[in-house]
Parts: C-alpha cells; sequence; structure tokens
C-alpha cells in the first residue's frame, strides 16, 4: 500500500507539474505611450517573482509568464500599469504620462528647475494643452490655462494684435506686455503694423512646435532677466529629437468658422417706423424723412419693401482655417533630430480678411564627446496677410452697418458696388478695387556649445539671431474712396528689425556633504537690435491692373529710418537645498541699455526667495493624507526699458518731414525732443507668498500665491510749456501698485487602466491702484489716469435715463455742496453734467477650468474661461444707438424708445437731427463680465490591430471647437472685442468700436503616426 501511495503521489506531482509547464508560456508585445511612439527600456516583471524583462528600441517584448500571473510595466515618467495575462499571448500596452512626473522639470532662465525645489511663482503649460486649440496665434492657445494671466486678442481678425497681462499692468506709458524668450533668447515682440491696427508679430511661430511654455509670474523668477521682468516672462521651448526609432507625424485639419455673435439692427421697415416719428417729432411731418428714404434707397420702392439690406451679413462671413504639418524626430547615441513643416490657410470671418503661412524648423543635438555638446535651432516662416482697414475707418468692412438698410450695395448686375444713395462710403469698392497686403518673413536661429569640466561644472555659449521682415503694400484704386480723387495711391513700406543675442555662463550643480545641494548660474548677456525701415507713396496710376509704384505717375512721399539699440547684462543666481526640505534662491542681474540718460544707463536688480518642504518632515514622511505640504516666499525687483529709442536724448527733426514751415522749399532742422539725462529704468518691487499642498497621494495638489508689485519711478511724459517748442519731455514720476490671489487646483478624479479623467481649476483676483501721479490727472479720451484710481479707469458723464414727461435724456449733475458733500441732481443740458469715474477696463477677477477625460481609445477635454469686473465703453453706440440724430442704421434696442408721456424706458425720445442722450455717457458703458467655453476637443484613436494593417503605428481622428458659447450680458458684438485704432496708446484701452467678435470654429482633424 505504501509503494502505491508513493506512485500516486509521484503521479500527481508530475500531473501537476505537467499541467502548470502546459500554462506557463511566452507572452510578447509592444509598449507604447499615449502619443503612440514606442518606449524602449521599459521594465516588464511578473508580479510577486523576480522574472523580468526590458522592451527593446522598438517597444517589444518578450516574457515568460503563466495565465495566472499579473504583468507590471513601469517606465520614468509614465504611470505604472498592471495587467493580468489569463490566456493572452500578446499583450501591447499604452502608458499614460506621469502628470506629476513631468511636472518635475521646469524651464527658467538660463537653465531648468525641479518642481519639487521650485520657491518662486511658474505656470507651465505642456504640447497637449496648446495641441487643444487650433488657432494661428501661440497666445491664444493659452488662454485659461494659467493663474494670474490674462490672454485678450483685440478682435476677430486673423492678424489682430493680442494683449498678454501677467498679474496685471505694471507700467502706464512704458510697454505692458511680457517678455518672450524663445529656447533661451529673448525675441522681437514689436508690432510693426503699417495700417493703424496691431499686427500680431508672434503669428509667424507655428504652435504645433512647442513643446511646452513657462510663465515665470513673480519677481525672484523673473529677475534673472532684470531689466525686462516687470510684466512677467514666457519662455517658449520648441521640440527636439528624442533617441529612438525614427517618427514621422502628420497632422492635417479642416475647419469652418463663424461670428460668434451678432448684433440686432433695425430691417427696412423699422428703420422707416423710427425716423419718420424722428422727423415728426422735429418738424411736424414725416416729409423730410420721406425725402431721405427716397434719396437712400435710389429709386427702390422703399414704401412696399422692395429694398431691405442686411450689410452685416454682407461685412461677416463663413471663414475657413486648413493646417497641414508633418514633423520627423528621432536620433541614435550622438545625435537627436527634430523637423518640422507646415502650412496654415485661413480665411477670416470678416470680408477680405485672409491669411497664408509656411513654417519650416529643424532642431539638432549632437554630442561630440561625453563632455563636449553642441545643438542648432533654426526656423523659417513666410507669413501672407490680406488685411483691411482698422476699425476707425469707413472703408473697414463692419462700419457698414451705420448704412441704411434702404441701400443697395451693388447695381443690379449684382457685381459692381453701388455708390449713389448710401449714407456713408461703400465699403465694396474696396473689396474690388483696392488691397492691403502684408508679407511677413521670419528667422530664429540660435546655437550653442556646452562644455562639461567636470562632472558638477559646466560653461555654455549660446548665439541667437531673430530677423523679422515686413513688407506693405497698399494699393486704392480709382473707384476707392481715397483713390478717386488723385486717379489711384498706393503705397509701399517695409520694415526690418534683425537682433542678435549672446548668452555666456557657467553653470554649477553639486553636493556638499551628504545634506547640502547647491548650484550657481554665472553669467553675462549682450543685446544688439538695429531696425531699418523705409516707405515711398505715389499716385495717378494709368490703370487700376498696374498696381506697383513704377507706374505711379507722380512720387509723392518717401522716407527711411534707421535704429539701433543694445543691452549689457551681468547676471547671477545661486540656489542651496538642504536636507531636501530647507530651499534657498538668490539673483541679482546688473543691467545697462542705450535707452536711458548717460548717467543712469545700469541698474541693479536683485531677488531672493525661500521654500520649506514641511512634507519632507519627519511628522509628515509618508503620510498619504497630507502627501505635500511646502510654503514659499518671495521677493524681487525687475525694470522696464520698452520705451522706444532716444528717450534720453535732445533730438531734432526734418522740417519738411514733420509739416513744418520751411523756407524756399529748402529742408531744415527743428527741436522736437527734450532730452533728459536723468532718465532712468522703471521699477518694480514684487513680494509674493505662497503654499503647495497635496492630499491624498497628491491625486489632489494645489497651489495658492498672493502677490503685491510696486512700481516706482514710472516712465511718463510730463507736460512742459509750449514755449519750449514741444509738449512734454520723458521723467520718472509716479507709482502704482497691482496685488492679487492665485489658486490653483488639479486633481486626479479617476485613475484606472481604461479611464482617467483630471480636472485643472484656476482662479486669479487683481487689483489695481495708482499711489502716486505728481503730473496730475491724464485724460485720454474716455479714459482717465488719477492717483487712487485703476489704470485707465473710465471718465464719464453719468447718464440717468429718460425723463418720463417730455423724453428728454438726463445727465445727473453731481454738484458740490458748501460744506463739500456731493448733491446728484439731473439736468437734460448735457453741458451742466459733470464727469466721473464710472468703471476699470480691466477685470478684478479672471478663471479657467480645465476637464480632460480618456475611456479607452477615446479622448475628451474641454476649457472654460471666464471674466469678471471690468467694463466695455460702445464707442460705436453714440452712431448705432443714437435717437435718430444722424442717418446710420440703429440698433434693435432702439424700438423701446419714449414715444408719449408716461412712459419708462432708458431709450430717449427720436428726434431728427438733434442730440437728445447720444453724447459721451455711461449710457454707453457696459459690463463685460462673460463665461465662454474656449475649446471642446472629443478624438479616437483607431485599434492597432487596425492601424497595423496599414503600417501605421498610431492613428487618431478628432474634432475640435473653439469658442463654442459664451454667456455674458454684453449687448454688443463681443465682452472681448475692441478697438483697434488707437494702436500702441497703454492709455487709451476699454473701449469697442465696430470692433469685429471672435471667430467660433468647427474643425475636423486627423493625426497619423508612422
Amino acid at each position: 500500500m505504501k509503494k502505491n501511495h508513493v506512485k500516486i503521489l509521484l503521479s500527481l506531482f508530475f500531473l501537476c507539474s505537467f499541467l502548470a509547464s502546459a500554462q506557463e508560456g511566452m507572452v510578447e508585445g509592444t509598449v507604447r505611450g499615449s502619443d503612440g511612439i514606442p518606449l524602449p527600456g521599459v521594465n516588464i516583471i511578473v508580479k510577486g517573482k523576480t522574472t523580468g524583462t526590458l522592451s527593446d528600441f522598438d517597444g517589444n517584448y518578450t516574457i515568460k509568464a503563466t495565465s495566472s500571473d499579473i504583468l507590471v510595466f513601469s517606465f520614468v515618467g509614465f504611470e505604472s500599469k498592471q495587467v493580468p495575462v489569463m490566456d493572452k499571448v500578446k499583450i501591447n500596452v499604452t502608458l499614460q504620462e506621469d502628470v506629476s512626473a513631468l511636472e518635475e522639470v521646469v524651464v527658467v532662465g538660463f537653465g531648468t528647475q525641479s518642481r519639487q525645489n521650485i520657491t518662486t511663482s511658474v505656470a507651465s503649460i505642456s504640447a497637449d494643452q496648446i495641441a487643444e486649440v487650433p488657432t494661428p496665434s501661440l497666445q491664444s492657445a493659452l488662454v485659461g490655462k494659467a493663474a494670474g494671466v490674462q490672454i485678450t486678442q483685440l478682435n476677430g481678425k486673423i492678424e489682430g494684435g493680442v494683449k498678454v497681462r501677467v498679474r496685471g499692468i505694471a507700467s502706464i506709458s512704458a510697454s505692458q506686455e511680457p517678455l518672450y524668450v524663445l529656447d533661451g533668447i529673448p525675441i522681437n515682440n514689436t508690432n510693426e503694423s503699417r495700417n493703424g491696427a496691431p499686427l500680431n508679430p508672434l503669428l509667424s511661430l507655428n504652435p504645433n512646435d512647442i513643446e511646452s511654455i513657462d510663465i515665470l509670474k513673480d519677481a525672484s523668477s523673473a529677475a534673472i532677466y532684470g531689466a525686462r521682468g516687470t510684466n512677467g516672462v514666457i519662455i517658449i521651448t520648441t521640440k527636439k529629437g528624442k533617441q529612438g526609432k525614427t517618427r514621422v507625424s502628420l497632422n492635417s485639419s479642416f475647419g469652418i468658422s463663424s461670428a460668434t455673435n451678432k448684433i440686432d439692427l433695425l430691417n427696412a421697415a423699422e428703420y422707416v417706423e423710427l425716423f419718420s416719428e424722428a422727423s415728426v417729432n422735429t418738424t411736424g411731418s414725416t416729409a423730410a424723412a420721406e425725402q431721405d428714404f427716397d434719396k437712400l434707397s435710389n429709386g427702390k420702392d422703399w414704401r412696399n419693401n422692395e429694398i431691405d439690406t442686411d450689410w452685416q451679413d454682407i461685412a461677416l462671413r463663413e471663414g475657413s482655417v486648413q493646417d497641414l504639418g508633418v514633423n520627423i524626430s528621432g536620433g541614435g547615441d550622438k545625435t537627436r533630430f527634430f523637423v518640422s513643416t507646415a502650412y496654415n490657410n485661413t480665411t477670416g470671418i470678416v470680408l477680405g480678411n485672409e491669411m497664408e503661412r509656411y513654417t519650416f524648423r529643424v532642431n539638432v543635438d549632437h554630442d561630440i564627446s561625453n563632455k563636449f555638446s553642441m545643438g542648432v535651432k533654426t526656423s523659417l516662416a513666410k507669413t501672407i496677410i490680406d488685411r483691411i482697414s482698422n476699425d476707425n475707418s469707413l472703408t473697414t468692412p463692419l462700419q457698414s452697418i451705420a448704412q441704411s438698410p434702404l441701400s443697395s450695395p451693388y447695381l443690379e448686375d449684382g457685381v459692381t458696388p453701388n455708390r449713389d444713395g448710401l449714407s456713408y462710403y461703400n465699403f465694396l469698392f474696396n473689396e474690388t478695387n483696392a488691397s492691403i497686403k502684408n508679407q511677413v518673413w521670419r528667422t530664429f536661429a540660435n546655437t550653442y556649445l556646452e562644455y562639461e569640466f567636470i562632472p558638477d561644472v559646466s560653461f555654455r555659449s549660446e548665439f541667437g539671431y531673430d530677423m523679422l521682415s515686413q513688407s506693405n503694400d497698399q494699393f486704392l484704386g480709382s473707384q476707392t474712396f481715397l483713390g478717386r480723387p488723385v486717379g489711384g495711391r498706393g503705397t509701399a513700406s517695409s520694415v526690418q528689425t534683425e537682433k542678435y543675442n549672446f548668452n555666456n555662463y557657467f553653470k554649477i550643480d553639486t553636493a556638499i556633504g551628504d545634506y547640502v545641494d547647491w548650484d550657481m548660474t554665472l553669467g553675462m548677456s549682450f543685446e544688439d537690435e538695429i531696425r531699418r525701415s523705409e516707405f515711398v507713396e505715389g499716385q495717378g496710376f494709368p490703370s487700376d491692373e498696374l498696381i506697383t509704384l513704377n507706374n505711379a505717375s507722380q512720387i509723392t512721399a518717401g522716407g527711411s529710418r534707421k535704429d539701433q539699440v543694445n543691452f549689457l547684462s551681468y547676471f547671477g543666481r545661486t540656489g542651496l537645498r538642504i536636507n531636501n526640505k530647507y530651499l534657498f534662491k538668490a539673483s541679482l542681474r546688473y543691467d545697462g541699455s542705450s535707452r536711458f540718460g548717460k548717467e543712469n544707463r545700469f541698474g541693479w536688480f536683485p531677488a531672493a526667495s525661500v521654500g520649506w518642504i514641511v512634507s519632507e518632515e519627519n511628522f509628515l514622511q509618508g503620510s498619504s493624507f497630507l502627501s505635500l505640504l511646502k510654503f514659499r516666499g518671495s521677493w524681487g525687483r525687475t525694470g522696464n526699458a520698452e520705451i522706444g529709442d532716444f528717450r534720453g536724448l535732445n533730438l531734432f527733426s526734418n522740417t519738411l518731414n514733420n509739416s513744418k514751415s520751411t523756407y524756399n522749399d529748402r529742408g531744415g532742422l527743428i527741436f522736437n525732443q527734450i532730452g533728459n539725462p536723468d532718465l532712468k529704468w522703471e521699477r518694480t518691487t514684487q513680494v509674493d507668498g505662497g503654499i503647495d499642498i497635496g492630499f491624498f497621494n497628491n491625486k489632489i495638489k494645489a497651489e495658492v500665491d498672493y502677490y503685491v508689485k510696486n512700481t516706482d519711478e514710472l516712465l511718463l511724459a510730463e507736460p512742459v510749456p509750449t514755449t519750449s517748442g514741444v509738449l512734454s519731455v520723458f521723467k520718472n514720476i509716479g507709482e502704482l501698485r497691482n496685488k492679487g490671489l492665485e489658486v490653483v487646483i488639479n486633481t486626479k478624479n479617476i485613475s484606472s487602466s481604461n479611464f482617467n479623467w483630471t480636472t485643472s481649476f484656476n482662479i486669479s483676483t487683481f487689483d489695481n491702484e495708482i499711489t502716486k501721479l505728481p503730473g496730475g490727472d491724464i485724460i485720454n479720451g474716455v479714459n482717465i489716469v488719477r492717483k487712487g484710481e485703476s489704470i485707465s479707469s473710465f471718465y464719464l458723464v453719468e447718464y440717468a435715463g429718460v425723463d418720463p414727461a417730455n423724453g428728454d435724456a438726463l445727465f445727473i449733475k453731481n454738484t458740490e455742496n458748501a460744506d463739500g458733500t456731493i448733491d446728484k441732481s439731473t439736468t437734460n443740458d448735457f453741458s451742466e453734467a459733470r464727469r466721473i469715474v464710472a468703471g476699470r477696463p480691466f477685470p478684478t477677477l479672471i478663471s479657467g477650468l480645465t476637464n480632460t477625460i480618456n475611456y479607452k481609445n477615446l479622448d475628451f477635454s474641454f476649457t472654460l474661461q471666464g471674466e469678471w469686473g471690468a467694463s466695455l465703453y460702445n464707442g460705436a453706440g453714440e452712431f448705432q444707438s443714437s435717437n435718430g440724430s444722424n442717418v446710420d442704421n440703429q440698433t434693435a434696442d432702439q424700438l423701446n424708445r419714449w414715444q408719449q408721456p408716461g412712459d419708462i424706458t432708458n431709450v430717449p425720445q427720436f428726434r431728427m437731427g438733434i442730440r437728445n442722450g447720444n453724447q459721451q455717457s455711461t449710457r454707453y458703458l457696459e459690463d463685460a463680465d462673460f463665461v465662454r467655453l474656449r475649446n471642446i476637443t472629443l478624438g479616437y484613436t483607431l485599434p492597432e490591430d487596425i492601424t497595423k494593417k496599414f503600417f501605421v503605428q498610431r492613428c487618431r481622428i478628432y474634432f475640435t471647437g473653439v469658442n463654442l458659447l459664451t454667456f455674458t450680458d454684453f449687448s454688443g458684438y463681443d465682452p472681448e472685442s475692441t478697438a483697434d485704432h488707437f494702436g500702441g496708446n497703454n492709455q487709451r484701452v476699454g473701449e469697442t468700436f465696430y470692433s469685429a467678435p471672435a471667430a467660433k470654429t468647427y474643425t475636423m482633424g486627423i493625426n497619423v503616426d508612422f
């Protein structure tokens, strides 16, 4: 029996061994990142066992496992993933990027830092976040993504200027724009427009080439750029090649656009009704109005509604956006490369506005040896823009909404623009008989050499070149408003700006003992910028088909100019990290600029910051509830030099160019600027306190910052007696303060193998106040710069509605009594009313909310953007909501006008040719609060077993919508669209004037990786 028992046991043993060996087998597959790129070097182990392997160069792996095993895939920068084997013999895995790991490295001035060790306020935006918004403008892709950063495109024109405000407004007359740094080199962000409306100089950048954007917000982070860090620093890093198999990526998309909003205007019947009433109210009969109607309709039977033109539908059209891009990247042990080319063709929503852009980029990094490396990054872009006139021109399409609906846009043939019977010039003549064409060439090139003396000490030398060349050819044919009297008018102009930059610096990063890490950066920078511009103007062309100036019978004007400015800087930064929890940073920059007086060309810009990672202390280490707690504090001083060239010098100009009197038509020199040898840097001192906190292993992370920015030595033009021959002199006078609170919350709501959902929320407050202004109030149109108020506050007469007894418009007097109190009584005499500070053009609160969801092969994301506290003045309201004082078509709300005693309304009685409430007042000032669905994206990645049949690694099809919904009480086109004809006037802001709304765009696209 014992032998039988032994035989049975042996049989069972061999049977189990056989079954076990039968279940054990080889499992193979490929590991890729979420972008479809194969990942080499991924660690694959059998959970609970010592069996393991690594993925090869192409992401392929083979491992021995049983059906009951679980494979664990892990790789630096990606979230680990566990997959049960079961009965599978092939397991392909996609690893999701670990957001917290990716955020560990932040690009700062002249180097990078670990997010964990950052003691300053830096906002980071990744390539994936930029790609969510298909837009020609790089800045527009950042809207709602960063706390404390307000980004606004002036209007819906494709090339429209973009205003970026980092932590409020830190200057009155100098630049309010941040410094842009591309791959370590400061670049030119100067508007070079020739038609009065700003042109975005960063249009030449291809958003698909961007790897990341880091925004340096507080002074301690920005002070390494010293003189130009007051308005923040935006560091743009382009993509580079990675070691691995060569990857070819194709992106193609097409979208259609329309206006986010149209305003309600009177149709022909309503127009006749209101203006007939206005005529009766003024003259006692409709005769005067009917004469106007006969003239406007130009023979059409307006009494039977034969004519009813919607000029708004003619000016605004359906636009389109086409993008096509290809990039190739890869590399070996020594050399990595990234090559891209892209084409964009955008047809704007405003008639006559179009753009084409071609870009090409090559980035190469090469290791000469294990100590010596070099790299080259270069790009070339050509942008062709068909522009339209600025908002204050009768030739711009949207001013056509002032035309009466009784007027015909075309003659009977439906093609030739109509000239007769219109209230104003017909812009369609410019559409068919004129052109404004801008051609912009932009070249960026920078190269570096880096040598590592010893493992902890290296030297880096960088040379950068930025060339912006823009030509503008404008032709106004013999049928246009300005060209008709002179037989055609033409202008050719060009401007070329070359910027050279040299950076040389040492870097040290070493450990001192077991508990202290020390880093230091020490170097110098030199910039030289040369700008040359010229223009020529002619008139009298033999034919409208011959549009170049060599066909002009007379050259009527011309000129050229050359400017040069340079900066010389020395900088240093050092940091200590003690026991991985006590952090100290300090920097110092010594900046010199040729723009200032010879006595004050150089300035010192120091900064310091500290941090304490409390969660690294023993009493919190290992806590799963409070996984991160860090306190930060910083102080620093930055400067502003963007006031134009030669402000510190006495200047003279040619009498002919300045239209001054001349003797016998001979030119001379006249004095036109008083020099100020004491002119110096505008300075901003900023204090920032912050806290970073994480819960539940950082599934919930928050950042809170409170800052105060004080700017002194403001660069302002102070009025001087006119007997000096000039109106003002630039001086350092005045002070202002910005302060605010920023909150960022990032959450991982759900994280599993098939379903991931993350949320990012940010909210920021702004409080701006002028604290000192020795020269007194500065009034500019509807804006005022006044001590105790926000910059460029609205300064207007207060509208009090309508007198129910007689339909008169009422205004508030604000009479001061003898005891100093204010008596607010009303008057119907506008001249008796007093102006008050009635609002501010900048928001007091902005916010952004982004949700990203991934479910198997589906991806979905959306961003909401909101702004509150700003007001917007409708300058066009004085004409389009004017109660019959002119013949302009009116907004539909004018139907609610006063008609008889006792009527309660806000719209005064219509009176032909008489002003009754359409003077500049708070009647046309509205709250500009809004919440906008900025973008929404839905994508689907085809299964690998389908794409591999076509030798495709990854194929994603997606839909994106931009500006789909806007929730606002603002009655105009758009709460963000503002007038563009004020050029670079920082003090004339917050006004809309026939300004085009933003574009609503629906896009379908495909991404393919080979």
